[in-house]
């Protein structure tokens, strides 16, 4: 017998058997939220961007209808230019200057929205790591616990 080899008696080893498989189990858990929560990061920290894109390609398409003399298409944009309708129409005088002036202006809140998107990530990140160590101190203080015959709680 293993247990009664180490000077332990064997419902002691047996008990310290069980406490790592949960060690092991609650400790992929804390692993698994920290990757889950870096994946997460990895696909909201891009939103900025492809948002800015969009709207690029909104705006092009409001400068060539606009050239084309497409009031009716024009207008149909408005949903797809979102805050920068306001900005930008309708067609008149001056729409390729109104189209320039809110594409840098667009720009402009499109960093401002990454910048605290990205602070709110980093917060995001280093909280559930933290926490995450913590609950995997704490698991393994009770493995140990459990390990050397004593109650864990």
């Amino acid at each position: 017998m293993q247990g009664v080899s180490q000077g332990k008696p064997p419902e002691v080893a047996a008990k310290a058997g069980e406490a790592s498989y949960a060690l092991a189990g609650f400790l992929a858990m804390a692993f698994a939220v920290v990757g889950l929560t870096g994946l997460l990061a990895a696909h909201v920290g891009r939103l900025p961007l492809d948002r800015a894109l969009a709207r690029e390609v909104v705006l092009d398409e409001a400068l060539a209808a606009s050239r084309a003399g497409n009031a009716a298409a024009l207008e149909a944009l408005r949903p797809r230019l979102g805050d920068s309708a306001a900005a930008v129409l309708p067609a008149g005088t001056e729409f390729e200057a109104r189209v320039a002036a809110e594409r840098v202006a667009m720009r402009g809140r499109r960093m401002a929205e990454a910048e605290a998107t990205g602070a709110r990530l980093r917060v995001l990140l280093v909280v559930t790591t933290l926490l995450a160590g913590a609950f995997g101190v704490a698991v393994l203080l009770g493995a140990r616990r459990v390990a050397a015959g004593g109650k864990v709680g």
